[in-house]
């Protein structure tokens, strides 16, 4: 298949400095969104602890409310806030996009733009020239991948510009374009994202949301899924999500005692060896070792009140 055209001229724009969301410990385990049209709930959602707030202009606000709510979050983001505050955009073929770009681009307390239903490289080079146009800076740039063609150019997508940051599936959007009814369809756009952030060089991408706040035990099965398929972390809606899924993407106690074993052993006889219990290590498993005690350094939140 060949990539959509774009301009290759955009790949030299000026790209900023690395998103502050990877500043804590590592890439984020938490991504929290709150609907840009509610300033009190954006407010209260810097406050319950995510890694990272998400501030969604896009489906969680109704069209007659698009305007406000993009005033209410330049406003806000007119001045560095306490976690790193990502913006998730209108549809990058409509006519709201633009006029998202040009109010936040160049704010500084955006750490971050959240592309929607991006379908190919080409939308990701607009972007970014769209935002040099208006603010001499890209942002860090983070693509929603939520149909079958956004799947398809994953890779393309991930490499498109020197801005692009990390990659994520939209689930929601992309079971309705692929009439997907079992959440078991959804586990080779799934692998094929984490295969294309791996290559790309990005973090390992965070889960899709899970819609139903009521229920933490799915939560948490489904976390544990994500995270044997190599996902790292995952979006929630709800501050109640939050210590769920940072349970189920810290490592276990016995997990971590693995890690310190392997990690002793090869330190002890470098080279690849078997331990005492029969396992078999080498520098693979001590690089495994090592990003397992890099997540347990992370803190561990109380739940919410």
């Amino acid at each position: 298949m060949t990539s959509p055209p774009h301009t290759p001229s955009a790949a030299s724009a000026p790209a900023a400095s690395p998103s502050a969301a990877g500043s804590r410990a590592g890439a984020p385990l938490t991504w929290l969104y709150a609907p840009g049209d509610r300033p009190r709930v954006v407010a209260k959602a810097l406050g319950c602890g995510a890694d990272v707030v998400v501030v969604d202009l896009e489906d969680a606000v109704a069209p007659d409310r698009k305007e406000y709510a993009r005033a209410a979050t330049a406003a806000l983001l007119a001045d560095p806030q306490p976690v790193p505050v990502h913006v998730r955009i209108n549809a990058l073929d409509g006519p709201l996009a633009e006029a998202d770009l040009r109010a936040l681009a160049r704010l500084p307390g955006v750490a971050g733009l959240r592309l929607p239903k991006v379908g190919g490289p080409g939308q990701i080079v607009r972007v970014a020239e769209r935002t040099v146009a208006a603010s001499g800076r890209v942002p860090p740039l983070y693509a929603l991948l939520e149909s079958a063609l956004g799947i398809e150019y994953a890779h393309a997508i991930a490499t498109a510009h020197g801005a692009v940051r990390g990659i994520a599936l939209g689930e929601a959007d992309l079971r309705g374009d692929l009439g997907i009814r079992d959440d078991a369809g959804l586990d080779w756009p799934r692998s094929r994202v984490v295969v294309a952030a791996r290559a790309a060089g990005l973090p390992p991408p965070a889960q899709s949301v899970h819609p139903d706040i009521r229920d933490l035990d799915g939560l948490a099965a489904s976390c544990a899924h994500g995270r044997a398929l190599g996902f790292l972390g995952r979006a929630a809606i709800h501050p109640r999500q939050l210590p769920v899924i940072e349970r189920a993407y810290l490592p276990t106690a016995a997990e971590i005692e693995d890690a310190e074993a392997v990690i002793e052993a090869a330190a002890a006889r470098p080279g690849a060896q078997a331990l005492p219990d029969g396992r078999f290590i080498d520098a693979a498993a001590v690089t495994a070792a090592h990003r397992t005690l890099d997540l347990a350094r992370r803190r561990r939140r109380p739940p919410p009140t």
